[in-house]
Parts: structure tokens; sequence; C-alpha cells
């Protein structure tokens, strides 16, 4: 269900794209947005990891001055079958984490590493920008030029108020289905780490001591790179869900609850 809430949300952002850049840039601005945001995401798909890793202010933890942190995440990449990833630290004394990699062959920590989850939200976050950025344009041509491509095109009124609408509504609608699109990877994450893990209320119970901290001891994070943490590291700040990384914790631990459950009710082990 989650999957295809993504795929769904995913073609909504790619279709609002397109129609982004037919508006303010005529047909051939469907081309241009397109191809701005392939670019963009070939850029975004190389150098994401180093980018997340200087915004957080991380440094690379060593096996020999992190031996155990070393030997968890081996043993977690081990249960999940993946490739140990590198091992960083960030000095910070709220209690929380972050993947990051376009793959796991090139991945940091392995949080959300075996869902691709880091390549899709850093290709949401690049169409989301491009719909920002192209809009901002068409406020400027507004400002210098007027909004109409063609005055002979006898768009009148309509076509004014239908551009101002979707300049400002645009960016608006572009970050509330990529913050959609991040809570429901944080779902299908919660999901394969209890799945590794072969315990969900593990997990539960890791997810409601993390959240209590962080609203005491909230995070000096960049916004821009919040939704990679296992929890919200902005929670000690005014937030609306709507526009939140993540979902709400409690729904987190009932599902984690559920599916300990289910797997309880058939006897079996995660």
């Amino acid at each position: 269900m989650n999957t295809f809430k993504t795929v769904f949300l995913m073609t909504a952002l790619t279709v609002l794209l397109i129609l982004v850049g037919r508006l303010f840039l005529g047909p051939g601005g469907m081309v241009f947005a397109f191809i701005f945001a392939l670019v963009m995401n070939m850029g975004a798909y190389w150098f994401s990891d180093k980018i997340a890793l200087r915004m957080a202010g991380a440094h690379e933890a060593s096996p020999v001055g992190a031996p155990q942190l070393h030997q968890m995440v081996e043993e977690l990449a081990s249960y999940a079958r993946l490739p140990k990833p590198k091992v960083y630290i960030i000095d910070n004394p709220s209690p929380n984490a972050f993947a990051t990699g376009r793959d796991p062959q090139h991945a940091v920590v392995a949080a959300h590493v075996r869902n691709r989850d880091i390549l899709i939200g850093s290709v949401v976050a690049v169409v989301a920008g491009a719909i920002t950025m192209i809009a901002s344009m068409a406020q400027w041509a507004m400002l210098f030029g007027g909004f109409s491509r063609n005055d002979d095109d006898g768009g009148g009124l309509g076509e004014l108020l239908g551009g101002l609408l979707m300049i400002f509504l645009a960016p608006i609608a572009a970050t509330v289905i990529q913050l959609a699109i991040s809570r429901s990877r944080e779902y299908e994450a919660d999901a394969t780490g209890a799945r590794i893990l072969g315990h969900p209320m593990a997990l539960a119970n890791a997810l409601e001591k993390l959240e209590s901290t962080t609203a005491v001891v909230p995070m000096s994070a960049n916004p821009s790179t919040a939704h990679m943490y296992i929890v919200n590291p902005l929670k000690g700040r005014p937030m609306a869900g709507l526009f939140s990384t993540h979902p709400p914790i409690a729904e987190r631990v009932a599902r984690l609850r559920r599916m300990s459950q289910k797997a309880e009710s058939y006897g079996m082990s995660m």
C-alpha cells in the first residue's frame, strides 16, 4: 500500500511539474521542465550523500574510535543482507540517526538504504525544487514583463488569474506531495526494520524513546535534511502535521504493534 501511494504521489508531482512548465513557458516548457529536472536528478543521484553529510556536520567514525558502533552496524547490515555502510557521527546531544547514499554499495549507515528511500527522496526533492524554481521565474517575469506570453492569444483575465494561482499554489502543492511521500516511505522503513530485527516492539520502544528525548533536546538540524532522520529532528519546533517530514510516532508505533500481534497470532517470529 505504501509503495502504491509513493508511486501515485511521485506521478502527481511529475504531472504538476509538466503543467507548470507548460503554463509558464509554453509548449516547449514541458520539455524544458523535464530535461531540467533530469539534469538536477543526476546531480542529486551522485552528490546528495556528500551534501547531506556536510550540511549535518557529520564526520566519519573509525573502527578504532567507535568499535561498538561499527560492530552493531555490521551486524544489522548482515541481518539485512546488505554490504556494511560507512559510519559517520554527528556531534549533537540529541539521539538520532540518518542514512544517505545512492545505493547500498555507496551508503552511510543503513536505516532506509534497503528500500532506496534516500534515492527516492532525492528525486522527489529535485522535482519539487524544479517546480518552485519555475514558479519563481514566472513571478519575476510577471514583475518585469507581464504574465501573458503573447498579448494576441486572448487569454485575458482568466489566464492571468490562473497563472497567479499556479505561481503561488504550485510550490505549496509540490511541498505537500514531497512531504507526503516522505511520510509514506517512513512507514515502509519501519516495517522493513522490524522484519530485519525480528522484533517490531523493540523498534516501537526505540521510536518512543527517541521522540521523547528529541522533544526535550531538539537537534539543530537543517530543515532540508530532516526527512532523512529516524524521527523528526525538529520535533521541538512548532510544525503543522501536513508539513511534517515524518508521520506521528503514535501511528508508527501502532502499526508496529499490529505487526507484532499479527506475528504472534500466527505463532511466527518476524
